[in-house]
């Protein structure tokens, strides 16, 4: 992926240094979460999710604490070339969906991207970087602790920029899912279902994300021609590694379709490759689909 020179966004907010990421989760030893929480954490959804601030939470026994105080972001550092990459990607990821609001008659409001290491505060909750990256509609951010990319890289086998950018790509997705008002109308509806019915939503919601991040990665090539041979196979191997059904066969668990909060590795490629084929919000219409 040849992104060095390109633009880089002005909505990137470091909380990185100084102290770290501010209040949140207790770190992973006395009175921490274990290692083996972490995993059950991510098989349950938390990778790529949308708020999943209350997941090890309720592993630890009870809300976490968060501390008062908080530092101020500052800019990335001009010398850290992975927060450029992530920087210059969000860059990407505004200029697309400006315009693909601009064609449907709307106006996109930027999202903001925070870097932070260990924990964090967030209108959502207390977030922590064993969550991986997430979305908080509350106060319209991304969320991502950068270590996360070698997670992808060792634990879940997807090395990659583009695997990178999947990552940002998947959650501004969330972000287009809130301002078109996707997010509010499936909480109400997940908040009167039985927790099966609330999955299988939850499923489709993340879904149409991927599919939104295929959208993304359609019209950017075509603006900016940056991608490389093996790039798009790059985020579709992500994609592969983090569907429920591998993550449960990972923990040594049995796979469970009806647990699922995120969707089988098959249903993410294919709905990441309809956005990236077809470069239409329309195409990405998961809860209308018979099938997924």
């Amino acid at each position: 992926m040849r992104w060095e020179g390109e633009r880089e966004s002005d909505n990137v907010e470091d909380y990185r240094g100084g102290g770290g990421g501010g209040g949140g989760f207790g770190g992973f030893g006395a009175g921490g979460l274990s290692i083996g929480a972490i995993v059950v954490a991510l098989v349950g959804g938390a990778i790529f999710g949308i708020n999943p601030l209350t997941i090890l939470s309720l592993l630890s026994g009870g809300p976490a604490p968060v501390h008062q105080q908080q530092q101020a972001p500052h800019q990335p550092p001009a010398q850290d070339r992975t927060a450029k990459f992530v920087s210059t990607v969000l860059a990407d990821t505004e200029d697309v969906w400006k315009n693909v609001f601009a064609r449907g008659g709307a106006t996109y409001q930027d999202p903001k991207l925070a870097l932070y290491t260990g924990t964090i505060r967030t209108a959502c909750g207390a977030g922590q970087s064993a969550m991986g990256p997430f979305y908080c509609p509350a106060d319209s951010k991304v969320y991502i602790d950068l270590d996360f990319y070698r997670t992808l890289a060792g634990q879940l086998g997807s090395p990659g920029e583009f695997a990178q950018a999947y990552v940002v790509a998947h959650e501004v997705g969330h972000h287009v899912q809130h301002l078109l008002g996707i997010t509010d109308r499936v909480d109400q509806l997940r908040a009167r279902s039985s927790q099966q019915q609330a999955n299988a939503m939850s499923v489709r919601l993340e879904l149409q994300a991927d599919c939104f991040a295929g959208v993304w990665a359609h019209w950017s090539q075509q603006s900016k021609q940056w991608l490389d041979p093996g790039d798009i196979e790059a985020a579709m191997n992500a994609a592969s590694h983090i569907g429920d059904d591998t993550l449960q066969r990972s923990a040594g668990r049995a796979v469970v379709p009806e647990s699922f909060t995120h969707g089988s590795s098959a249903q993410r490629q294919r709905w990441f490759t309809t956005g990236w084929k077809t470069g239409s919000v329309k195409s990405c219409d998961t809860f209308s689909a018979a099938s997924l």
